[in-house]
């Protein structure tokens, strides 16, 4: 990404795109984890009376577009992979989220569920889709916040360790929710908000839980991961350590909701620093 160094490359973004491709005959297996997902952030289109026309769908691996389409909205889809894009059908365009190739005001609605975590400088794709975005344009994304993958992280780091006597990442970092409505903000959006919601994921089979996340284009993709083969009893004994839930293997997934308006006339603005009539103790003691 332009003016980063070394230090601010998280992400092996070849990498990404060499999954997302990989996955693209598979994502159907984890299309409903993924639409569940979509249709939590999607939920947040019927709190406000705003009608949409023409919607970026970034990233949504095949169930976001088709639910904006039974809106009523037009959809562009947008994905790393040019063989993911092709899964979302109709419009489709293979660009890297970093470098996104759409002029400005191209939309009043962009949906990312799921799909901005392996990108390097985030701040920086959140500008270049709210450039994208009409004035009074809504984003609409959702990130694995931390927390997610929890359970799976502290088993491969305590497995690992025990077998080798060290650790290398082998799941994505992910960020803090009280950092993402800042992201929104640094990003130029207006009314940000972000919350949280959680889904929790049971497996009769461990295994399914990494079999899913490589079927779903999520294989790590940290720059300075491990490439060379993993001790043959690391996953064995990972799996061992995982949690379950009436006899089931649990796996957290930890979203960040997040919600902003590119700025436009007439939007609500905070009042000025100052301007208050009534002072908190007054109001506390009324």
């Amino acid at each position: 990404m332009r003016g980063m160094d070394d230090g601010m490359h998280v992400f092996d973004r070849a990498a990404v795109r060499r999954h997302r491709d990989r996955a693209a005959a598979t994502v159907a297996a984890v299309a409903p984890v993924l639409a569940e997902a979509a249709d939590r952030l999607l939920d947040r289109l019927d709190d406000t009376t705003r009608r949409f026309t023409h919607a970026l769908d970034l990233g949504g691996r095949g169930v976001v577009a088709p639910r904006l389409r039974a809106r009523g909205i037009a959809v562009v889809s947008c994905d790393l992979s040019p063989r993911m894009a092709a899964v979302n059908g109709g419009v489709a365009v293979a660009a890297d989220e970093e470098w996104l190739p759409f002029a400005p005001g191209s939309f009043d609605l962009v949906v990312a569920s799921l799909s901005l975590h392996w990108v390097n400088d985030l701040p920086g794709a959140l500008i270049q889709l709210r450039q994208a975005l009409r004035p009074d344009g809504l984003l609409l994304a959702s990130l694995p916040a931390l927390g997610t993958l929890a359970e799976l992280r502290r088993a491969l780091t305590e497995a690992e360790a025990a077998l080798t006597g060290g650790a290398s990442p082998r799941v994505s970092p992910f960020p803090d929710l009280r950092d993402c409505a800042g992201l929104l903000q640094r990003a130029g959006f207006a009314l940000p908000v972000a919350d949280v919601e959680e889904m929790t994921l049971l497996y009769a089979d461990p295994l399914a839980l990494l079999r899913e996340l490589r079927a779903a284009g999520e294989a790590n993709a940290v720059r300075l991961r491990e490439t060379r083969v993993p001790p043959r009893a690391l996953v064995p004994a990972a799996l061992a350590m995982l949690p379950e839930r009436h006899g089931r293997v649990v796996a957290t997934l930890r979203m960040a909701m997040m919600t902003g308006w590119a700025p436009g006339e007439g939007q609500p603005k905070p009042a000025a620093r100052g301007s208050g009539k009534v002072s908190l103790a007054d109001a506390l003691k009324t």
